[in-house]
């Protein structure tokens, strides 16, 4: 019996070459445990790649600083904030409507300025904001341009002679004013009126007609019946506008004090106030449905 056979049994299986181990080829060690130093260090790797890739505090700066100085261009030059605060725009506008207008749309537009922004004249029906002794600033909308011919007949706007087709106009009921509803007047008879004013307007009347100067607007208030405005002390100078309302971005729930619809509405609500939905009376205090309206 040869020495193969001494030390292998005679049943036991043989072995083929394929199973057969080289002696020559390393044989690959069993995967290492975790290595808790290890992983440590490939976790502060991480953070190292981490930190590498955020801004430093000079680009964090330089970057809020952009921010600023593009939100303070805006609102310098082409958006600024206002607040409605009477009803003489109703119901166009509201008390407590706050307003984005556009600084820029009425700009002198030079060759180059013009095809950048898109300036445009001042037009009939235009809502505008424009500069007044008191308050600073006031919102009307206009329905004379220069060299019109206007009159106003029982509340009713003529301009060359034909009326003026107005659906945004509003007469809540109010004290009857022959001033205020037939313009221009023959007689003094409305207290509230600029003297300067009343003398200006019978030097430029011609046939119970009131002639626009060059570069003069004459603006009225939507709510005709509860307005102050060109009838009362004159015409607007085309450098005293500065803007045309743009957006509604926001809208507080105030009562009207001209509107009769809206104050009967206010009172009925008070009336339920105590049955309403919590969730109703947190919500109450804005016009949700106002926000972001375009204003025409």
């Amino acid at each position: 019996m040869t020495d193969a056979s001494r030390d292998f049994p005679a049943d036991s299986p043989s072995l083929s070459s394929a199973d057969s181990v080289n002696a020559s080829e390393p044989v690959a060690d069993p995967a290492p445990a975790s290595n808790p130093a290890q992983a440590h260090g490939n976790a502060w790797s991480h953070l190292h790649h981490l930190r590498d890739h955020l801004p430093t505090f000079a680009e964090a700066g330089a970057s809020l600083l952009r921010t600023v100085v593009i939100a303070l261009f805006l609102l310098t030059f082409v958006l600024q904030p206002f607040l409605i605060p009477s009803e003489s725009m109703e119901r166009t506008l509201l008390v407590g409507d706050f307003l984005l207008f556009n600084k820029q749309i009425y700009g002198p537009a030079g060759r180059l300025s013009g095809f950048v922004l898109p300036y445009r004249p001042v037009e009939r029906g235009d809502i505008i904001v424009f500069h007044h002794p008191q308050p600073p600033l006031l919102v009307k909308r206009v329905v004379g341009l220069p060299g019109d011919r206007l009159r106003i007949m029982d509340g009713r706007v003529y301009v060359n002679g034909a009326p003026l087709y107005e659906p945004y106009a509003a007469f809540e009921p109010a004290p009857p004013n022959p001033f205020r509803d037939n313009f221009p007047a023959k007689v003094y008879t409305d207290p509230q009126v600029d003297p300067d004013w009343w003398l200006q307007m019978q030097s430029l009347t011609r046939g119970g007609e009131l002639l626009v100067p060059p570069d003069e607007y004459f603006v009225l208030g939507d709510n005709r019946n509860h307005s102050k405005d060109s009838r009362f002390w004159g015409f607007v100078p085309r450098q005293a506008i500065v803007a045309r309302p743009l957006v509604i971005y926001f809208s507080l729930s105030r009562p009207s004090t001209t509107d009769v619809e809206q104050a009967e509405l206010q009172a009925s609500d008070d009336r339920l106030g105590h049955d309403r939905q919590l969730s109703e009376r947190l919500t109450g205090f804005a016009r949700w449905k106002r926000i972001f309206h375009v204003v025409h």
